[in-house]
C-alpha cells in the first residue's frame, strides 16, 4: 500500500502534467508568433518596413534594386502621408541653419549644389503609378515622364533654395539627366517656382556609363578646379553627395523608392 506522501507526489505530479500543456502553448503563443497566425502580419509588416527604410535612408542597406515587396503599403504610407513632408522639412531646416553660419564671400565662388530628381523635383506621381519603387526601373516610360515636365517642387526645397540665394550662394544644379533632356528641364524647374541658378549639369556623351558617384565626383571636382568652393550639397542619393571633391556639409533627404549607386 502507497503511503500518503506518495499519494501527495504523485497527486503534484498528475496535477502539473494535467497543466502543463496548456502552460507551454502559452508561452510559445506568446513569444513565438508565426506571421499571421493571430492577426498581427500587418503590424509586423509594418514594424520591419520601417526598420528597412531607417536602414536604406542611413546607407546600411547597401545596394538594392526595388524595395521588399512586403512594404510597399508601408512606404505608400510614408509617401503619402505627412511624415514625409515632416521629415524633408526638417532636413532643410537643418540646411538653412548651417548655412547661415558660412562666411559668404561675395564673389560669387561659395557653391550650394542640388541634385534635381527627389531633391527639388518630387517624381511621386510617377512611382504611384509603378508601384512605389516595388518594380523594377523601366527608363523609356521614366524619361517619358520627363518629358512631360510636370513634376512639382518639394515645398521644403524650395523654401531652402530661396533662402540660399538670398544668404548669397550659388546655385549649382547636378543631375543625373542626360544633357538632351536639358531644355526639358529648365523648363520644369521654371514651372515649378525654381529661378536663378548659375549652372545646370547634365551627363553628356562622355558621361555614360559612369556611376552616380563618380559622374558627380567629377563634375564637383571641376568646380572646385574653377575656384568655386563647395559649401553645401542637397541629394536624396549618398550618391549625389560621397566619392571626392565632397562638400563642406552634405544633407540627405528621404527616397525611400530607389538607390542609385
Amino acid at each position: 500500500m502507497a503511503s500518503p506522501r506518495g499519494l501527495s507526489i504523485s497527486f503534484i505530479v498528475l496535477t502539473l502534467f494535467t497543466f502543463l500543456p496548456n502552460h507551454a502553448i502559452s508561452l510559445r503563443t506568446s513569444f513565438i508568433k508565426l506571421p499571421g497566425s493571430d492577426g498581427s502580419r500587418s503590424s509586423a509588416a509594418d514594424t520591419y518596413c520601417e526598420s528597412w527604410r531607417l536602414a536604406a535612408e542611413t546607407n546600411n542597406a547597401g545596394t538594392w534594386d526595388v524595395i521588399p515587396s512586403v512594404c510597399v503599403d508601408s512606404v505608400a504610407g510614408y509617401l503619402n502621408g505627412d511624415q514625409y513632408g515632416s521629415d524633408y522639412g526638417v532636413i532643410a531646416d537643418y540646411a538653412l541653419a548651417f548655412a547661415k553660419t558660412v562666411q559668404v564671400s561675395g564673389d560669387g565662388k561659395d557653391v550650394w549644389i542640388f541634385d534635381i530628381d527627389e531633391t527639388l523635383l518630387t517624381n511621386l506621381d510617377y512611382y504611384r503609378a509603378h508601384g512605389y519603387g516595388s518594380e523594377p526601373f523601366e527608363s523609356n516610360s521614366f524619361n517619358e515622364w520627363v518629358v512631360g515636365g510636370t513634376a512639382p517642387a518639394f515645398e521644403a526645397s524650395l523654401r531652402l533654395y530661396n533662402a540660399l540665394k538670398k544668404l548669397g550662394f550659388t546655385i549649382v544644379l547636378l543631375t543625373g539627366r542626360d544633357e538632351h533632356q536639358r531644355s526639358v528641364t529648365e523648363t520644369n524647374l521654371r514651372d515649378a517656382g525654381y529661378s536663378g541658378w548659375e549652372r545646370l549639369l547634365l551627363r553628356g556623351p562622355e558621361d555614360q556609363g559612369k556611376s552616380a558617384t563618380n559622374y558627380k565626383s567629377e563634375q564637383r571636382s571641376k568646380l572646385i578646379g574653377q575656384g568655386f568652393k563647395i559649401r553645401g550639397n542637397t541629394g536624396d542619393q549618398w550618391s549625389d553627395l560621397l566619392g571626392f571633391a565632397v562638400a563642406d556639409r552634405s544633407f540627405k533627404v528621404p527616397n525611400p523608392m530607389y538607390y542609385i549607386p
